[in-house]
């Protein structure tokens, strides 16, 4: 895929996922940006695959410059970002265009790393599978999450969830998910969460200032609900997340998987940006420490339908036995649930 593809993929992705005016953003890069220069150049050159299903280039830069506005660094922009009037297009590429070059430097840094969103709207497939879990296990459950950024979705037990017909989760939630909930309603029971524990190759700690910015300049800048959201769970956060490897860290983790608690290991979202390598040995992980008390692992994830959302499994180990529950929004705006 080249650069202007995956430009014109995103763009038609975010408009998909109702974010009309990074769209927007997006192809007008796709139509004008030019190789030339050591920012651009970077681009257009890079290696492997810079999709969704890769290294997601357009979402890198896409962050640069929401960091540009956020920060006020680039007034030119700022100008022409939301709240502010939807600019025409010229005007809106004029002042993109001066961020690639007076900024060219700090995108340069965007770049180096890949998106990490955190999008709590996702933790609603979490809270119904953990009530699921909890009804089949009836066992209080450590859980562990692979590349969780800033820990938000470690959080998900916090969150309720509202369905039609009524309401899941804790009476007092940090905060209420919403989706437009499909197809058959989740069953179970309120889950106790014994531990809660994840792992990122650069975890970002929210109440750091630099750390916020990065999380936040993720979320498109015409969606403010999401900023909502995320600021109400970084007020409540107390998970821990670490730094290192997914396999290095959950090999030693699952040492302590016992019969008298499930353990559940889940990703949203994370597990394409993983070394093949990482893959097999969190799968051999987890094979190997369901010898000694239950596992479950849970999968949200891209599959060859990326128009249909993200594909949700349950694998349940030590019989290995795979369930599919469906599939959600990419940003948890809708689920399609499907009852195992």
């Amino acid at each position: 895929m080249s650069l202007r593809d995956a430009l014109r993929h995103q763009a038609g992705s975010n408009r998909q996922l109702g974010s009309p005016f990074t769209a927007r953003v997006l192809d007008l890069l796709a139509e004008n940006i030019q190789p030339g220069t050591s920012l651009t150049d970077r681009m257009f050159d890079w290696p492997g695959d810079i999709g969704p299903r890769g290294h997601s280039v357009p979402l890198r830069l896409l962050a640069g410059l929401h960091a540009l506005v956020l920060t006020g660094a680039c007034p030119a922009l700022q100008a022409v970002y939301p709240p502010n009037p939807a600019p025409d297009d010229s005007r809106l590429w004029a002042a993109i265009q001066a961020a690639l070059t007076d900024h060219a430097a700090l995108l340069n840094q965007w770049l180096d790393n890949p998106p990490q969103t955190n999008e709590v709207r996702r933790a609603a497939v979490l809270i119904a599978a953990g009530h699921w879990l909890a009804a089949q296990y009836d066992l209080p459950i450590r859980m562990y999450e692979l590349g969780a950024s800033a820990g938000l979705n470690l959080m998900w037990d916090r969150f309720a969830l509202a369905l039609p017909g009524g309401q899941i989760g804790p009476p007092e939630p940090v905060i209420t998910l919403t989706p437009d909930w499909r197809g058959d309603l989740p069953t179970g029971k309120v889950p106790t969460i014994l531990s809660r524990r994840g792992v990122d190759l650069m975890p970002m700690n929210a109440r750091d200032p630099e750390d916020a910015l990065r999380l936040i300049s993720y979320l498109w800048a015409d969606q403010p609900e999401r900023l909502q959201r995320t600021r109400a769970v970084i007020d409540t956060l107390d998970a821990r997340v670490d730094a290192g490897d997914a396999a290095d860290w959950l090999e030693p983790q699952l040492k302590g998987a016992a019969p008298d608690h499930l353990t559940l290991v889940y990703h949203t979202i994370a597990w394409q940006y993983f070394p093949r390598e990482t893959q097999t040995r969190c799968r051999d992980a987890i094979k190997t420490a369901a010898q000694r008390g239950p596992i479950a692992h849970f999968s949200m994830e891209a599959d060859q339908h990326l128009d249909r959302g993200a594909l949700l499994t349950l694998t349940l180990w030590p019989e290995g036995r795979k369930l599919t529950f469906g599939r959600v929004d990419f940003h948890g705006r809708w689920v399609d649930w499907t009852a195992p």
